[in-house]
């Protein structure tokens, strides 16, 4: 009786620690989560959506461990411009000049490592591609198990985004555009 007792529990320790440490993929809702960006100026800022196409965060028990995320470039949405001017800077984010979205319909954002910060919080080290250039970016992550969020600050020169950088053109003047875009993300599971 005792030795039966023994293996039971044995068993339920072996089963409760390959469950808890189980890698999970959580999948991301594209319906419900939200991309937002925002593009600075000389003169003021851009801002607008931008359409998740697919996702996932790895979770080993309630920790995140890695992750994968697809945006669809192709749907760069401007939200402060209407009619003729929307149109016309949408086309332009989508030209060569920016993200070339004709060559370059996806861009990819790999987690490879996500480490416990504080409460829900991680500091995150990714691979980002955008036109099929790929470098390393880092951010925090909050995540609570149904949502998680994130700010990146994105330097679009690493990326061969170069139209009306300061870093790359001269006297462009009011007409200099930062290297650096924001990216705010609110994920839902």
């Amino acid at each position: 009786m005792k030795k039966n007792v023994f293996k039971g529990a044995l068993a339920s320790v072996v089963v409760i620690a390959t469950l808890s440490f189980t890698n999970i993929a959580k999948k991301v809702d594209v319906k419900d989560s939200k991309v937002t960006w925002v593009g600075k100026k000389v003169t003021g800022h851009h801002e607008g959506t931008i359409d998740l196409e697919s996702g996932f965060l790895n979770v080993e028990g309630d920790k995140v461990v890695g992750g994968e995320f697809v945006i669809d470039m192709t749907s760069i949405n401007v939200t402060d411009l209407e009619g003729e001017s929307k149109g016309k800077l949408e086309g332009h984010l989508k030209s060569d000049d920016f993200f070339g979205t004709a060559n370059h319909k996806n861009a990819k954002l790999v987690i490879n490592t996500a480490s416990k910060k504080s409460g829900n919080t991680y500091g995150v080290v990714a691979d980002l591609t955008i036109k099929g250039i790929t470098n390393p970016i880092a951010f925090d992550l909050t995540y609570d198990g149904k949502s998680a969020t994130a700010d990146l600050t994105i330097d679009r020169t690493k990326y061969e985004v170069r139209y009306g950088s300061g870093s790359f053109f001269d006297n462009l003047g009011d007409n200099t555009i930062y290297d650096d875009f924001e990216i705010s993300v609110d994920l839902k599971f």
